[in-house]
């Protein structure tokens, strides 16, 4: 009997992991980091337990999207599941086998937010980041929590994906910034547009294997919206569009050494746009190697601009 119980207490704990999605964690992360990063070799400044506890509130407002994001998109994820199976759509996959009670993933959303909301006071109140600090962090957790979240529920809005790109592009770069500083560079913006492309195409590309789905639930994302075809079409546009955006990031000042391993994002986002040209999504198999692949572009053209200013 106690060998049951604790069995089942490993596989909770298992599930409760899975359910928080730890991988997709670093496409906050990341930027929040070179937020950091840029503050420290632009204006000299570094202060750990500030960027502790930042980093924290990203990670807790991430949990808090995804965690309602299980609680909400029950119906279309069991669906996803069994018709277009995929690690990168779908949600976990953990709350259609029933394993773990509905309320978890609502209750762990909510308790995330409220964690998150606290630290925001702490780094205003103790740590005096700037008046702005809350502000900031409302913006990111409110876009979070209203994600997927009844009535509001902004993935059906079709404005879901340029939220995105804001979220995970702009405002972590920036939020890292101006809480070791106070205020913002004008390079964040800069250095924002091609992580925001990169990210919004995630996951627009990720909405393919759930597109069945989602049109039988009625999720109109953007993706439902305009169709396949057309999808591929803004993908494309927006990969290409990338592409000069990092150059003129450079105009704008970062170091021309980010061009050096970005090189190699850009084959990887061309072969993506090839394959994407050559319809390639519909085999299941190559799908999922793409999304993949397309997650390896934001996280590398992150990565490149860490490079750049390290």
């Amino acid at each position: 009997m106690i060998m049951e119980e604790r069995q089942t207490l490993k596989f909770s704990l298992v599930d409760w992991i899975t359910l928080a999605r730890p991988p997709f964690h670093t496409v906050g992360a990341l930027p929040f980091i070179l937020g950091a990063v840029l503050a420290h070799r632009t204006g000299n400044v570094f202060h750990l337990e500030v960027f502790l506890y930042g980093l924290a509130a990203v990670i807790l407002i991430m949990l808090s999207t995804y965690q309602l994001g299980e609680f909400f998109d029950q119906r279309e994820d069991r669906i996803s599941r069994a018709v277009s199976p995929s690690r990168f759509a779908g949600g976990s996959g953990v709350m259609p086998t029933g394993r773990v009670a509905a309320a978890v993933p609502l209750w762990s959303g909510i308790a995330s937010f409220v964690m998150a909301g606290l630290i925001g006071l702490i780094l205003q109140f103790h740590y005096r980041t700037g008046p702005y600090t809350l502000f900031i962090g409302a913006v990111g957790a409110l876009a979070g929590f209203f994600y997927s979240t009844r009535p509001v529920r902004i993935v059906e809005r079709g404005l879901g994906e340029i939220l995105i790109g804001f979220c995970y592009g702009w405002l972590p770069v920036a939020a890292a910034f101006y809480l070791q500083t106070g205020y913002l560079h004008e390079v964040i913006h800069w250095i924002a547009v091609p992580i925001g492309f990169s990210i919004f195409n995630v996951i627009l590309l990720n909405e393919f294997p759930d597109y069945e789905a989602d049109r039988a639930t009625g999720k109109r994302n953007l993706l439902v919206r305009v169709g396949r075809d057309t999808g591929r079409v803004i993908y494309a546009t927006i990969a290409i569009l990338s592409w000069p955006a990092v150059l003129l990031s450079v105009q704008a000042g970062v170091p021309v050494k980010v061009l050096y391993p970005y090189l190699l994002v850009f084959l990887l986002s061309l072969t993506l746009v090839v394959m994407a040209a050559r319809r390639l999504d519909r085999d299941r198999r190559l799908l999922e190697g793409m999304c993949g692949l397309n997650i390896g572009v934001n996280l590398g053209t992150t990565a490149c601009y860490i490079f750049a200013y390290l």
